[in-house]
């Protein structure tokens, strides 16, 4: 079932700031009711202005996402401020220092699992009952990376955390096929935001580390150039220093491609088409490594279940 963005209420965490907060101007755009819920409440207030001064309706939900009483009663307020939700984005997200995995503290995994994983289970269970009963057309979008498709060096933590995002949207979206409800997985590539402050903001003291981190990611130096005729005449000198603000996307922007995903109901909502490449090189590995062996006679048939999956030939 399609579902139409114009008149309908969209509930998107960590929508105060950054990623979230372009998405629900996206969406507020495109003629959706906004709910926004965050766990700050001063960033709630500033997000609010700008959604008043442009004449959008929108309300503000305080809400930390790992708190499962809490998202149940932030779903009933929400369900009650415009007339129902049909749109769940969740957007809310951590980072933890990056570096060398076994570097990490105990307290970096509880945390960004509890923000990354959980919380984004959190908002499936309590709101999909909500849109089945329902039965008007929804659609959840839950935000992973790039990062969680080809993973970046020294990010473990986050890594892990996207990709699940992505197998539990793969599994959310079959799962809920022939139903009212659909999901796809947001994973983009560079986009302005400001997750590094937010995350030093919210991260609780329980699980605040007792001192700063020491292996945090520090980029390779580049090389020095040598000095004397016999040694700089092979000399590759580096590539230049990119200005990376001018290949990010605003906030909004990246609003944009999710506003298309919901309307096509695609599984993957991308952003850069220079990762192309980059996928196809992980799948090439992956195909790779499998036994260059010939296949059981009747194994695709009697493992079906495990060797085709419906979700993957949609467009």
């Amino acid at each position: 079932m399609a579902i139409t963005i114009k008149g309908s209420t969209a509930f998107v965490t960590g929508a105060a700031s950054g990623v979230g907060f372009g998405i629900a101007k996206a969406l507020a755009k495109h003629g959706a009711n906004i709910i926004i819920a965050d766990i700050r409440q001063s960033a709630i207030d500033e997000a609010l202005v700008w959604f008043s001064d442009n004449k959008y309706p929108a309300y503000g939900i305080r809400l930390d996402v790992t708190d499962r009483e809490a998202y149940g009663k932030a779903a009933d307020e929400a369900w009650g401020v415009f007339g129902g939700v049909e749109i769940l984005v969740n957007n809310a997200g951590v980072e933890a220092p990056m570096g060398k995995v076994w570097l990490n503290t105990f307290k970096d995994v509880d945390f960004i699992v509890g923000v990354n994983i959980k919380g984004i289970l959190n908002g499936i269970i309590t709101f999909v009952p909500k849109f089945l009963a329902s039965g008007k057309p929804s659609h959840i979008v839950s935000t992973a990376s790039q990062s969680g498709m080809y993973v970046v060096p020294g990010a473990a933590l986050y890594n892990m955390t996207k990709a699940a995002v992505v197998a539990l949207t793969e599994t959310l979206k079959g799962d809920l096929a022939g139903t009212n409800v659909d999901a796809s997985v947001f994973a983009p590539g560079p986009v302005q935001g400001n997750l590094s402050v937010s995350s030093k903001e919210v991260r609780p003291a329980e699980l605040a580390n007792e001192e700063t981190p020491t292996q945090i990611f520090a980029p390779t130096p580049p090389p020095e150039i040598p000095t004397g005729d016999s040694h700089t005449a092979g000399f590759v000198a580096p590539p230049p220093v990119f200005d990376f603000s001018s290949f990010l996307l605003t906030g909004e922007q990246a609003g944009e491609y999710v506003v298309r995903g919901i309307e096509s109901g695609a599984l993957y909502i991308f952003t850069h088409t220079e990762f192309r490449d980059s996928m196809k090189h992980k799948h090439a590995a992956i195909e790779r490594a499998y036994p260059d062996e010939p296949e059981k006679a009747g194994f695709k048939q009697a493992f079906s279940f495990l060797t085709h999956n419906a979700v993957y030939d949609e467009k």
